[in-house]
């Protein structure tokens, strides 16, 4: 009467693992090809747009943490296809996403506080700062919920190990 879910799990499992790859194959090309289309760089060579805007250049260092953390997720949702989810390395994984998650907000953080000092009253920067603040706020609420799965999972691998010694 009652079904094996197990396939489907692994299935929705398979589906979040392909959702992450999609995600950073979709933000990396929203990174790399944006620029080409900013104002300023719309007649630009490759070089002058590469190699002579240090806000670009700092904006690729801060979005490494959040590729590490999808990473990291990735992990994660590994470790619960293959059943090992209550185990210590998918503890410190957790803790990874919510550290780079915090990383990835403060470097956005200090990108719009550039934003607005550089504009000097030339330049409106609202529009790019409002962006900065939806994405600060979806970095803190990641990086929330990786540290509730986080303590969750803590408990739940110290309970699992004091029965396995049979405390």
């Amino acid at each position: 009467m009652f079904m094996n879910n197990a396939p489907i799990q692994r299935l929705s499992i398979i589906f979040l693992q392909a959702v992450l790859i999609v995600i950073g194959i979709g933000t990396l090309a929203f990174l790399l090809v944006e620029p080409h289309f900013e104002g300023r760089n719309v007649n630009a060579t490759l070089f002058a747009i590469y190699f002579n805007d240090p806000f670009l250049a700092y904006v690729y260092l801060g979005s490494i943490p959040a590729f590490v953390a999808l990473y990291q997720a990735f992990k994660v949702l590994g470790y619960a296809r293959s059943n090992t989810v209550f185990s210590r390395a998918a503890v410190n994984a957790l803790r990874a996403i919510q550290y780079c998650m915090l990383l990835t907000a403060g470097a956005i953080v200090l990108a719009d506080g550039f934003l607005m000092l550089a504009a000097h009253g030339e330049d409106d920067p609202a529009g790019a700062v409002m962006l900065g603040i939806i994405a600060t706020g979806i970095s803190l609420v990641i990086a929330a919920g990786a540290a509730v799965l986080e303590r969750i999972l803590k408990n739940a691998v110290a309970m699992k190990s004091k029965l396995d010694v049979g405390v």
